[in-house]
């Protein structure tokens, strides 16, 4: 029977994919956990190359003997939404001033996407729960 490893922490970190580099916040986070970063970056950036230049969260798990496992989640969906609505940002004053829309196409597209890390166990509550994102950054769904 295999040995249970001893786990000594977890670290959250969103990091651009195929991007990870020593530098922070990825070194100093990783560096205080005796984490061996190069190793550790080269693991992220083969696995996230198709999401290049995107941020992607990312739960390392740290073992007591320095190992380490990760999982890397979708990016934000503030992130597609700005990427649907063709936006640098959200509005300054969400909820008074909108800066864009998308169409409920869009946000049934991005709820597809970020399906496996919502909490939601329908499309169509996805889409509220991106809807609801959407209007919270000044962004109106249309129909």
């Amino acid at each position: 029977m295999a040995k249970k490893k001893e786990i000594s922490g977890y670290v959250k970190l969103q990091i651009k994919g195929g991007q990870a580099n020593p530098a922070p916040p990825v070194g100093p986070a990783l560096g205080q956990r005796g984490i061996n970063i190069m190793e550790f970056c080269k693991a992220f950036n083969e696995k996230t190359k198709n999401f290049m230049g995107k941020p992607v969260p990312v739960v390392i798990t740290v073992y007591k003997d320095k190992k380490f496992d990760f999982i890397i989640k979708s990016p934000p969906a503030s992130h597609f939404i700005k990427e649907a609505a063709k936006l640098k940002g959200g509005s300054q004053e969400p909820g008074r001033q909108i800066v864009a829309s998308i169409t409920k196409k869009q946000a049934e597209e991005i709820a597809k996407k970020k399906m496996q890390d919502l909490n939601a166990h329908s499309l169509e509550q996805a889409v509220k729960i991106i809807s609801g994102s959407a209007r919270s950054m000044g962004i109106e769904v249309k129909e």
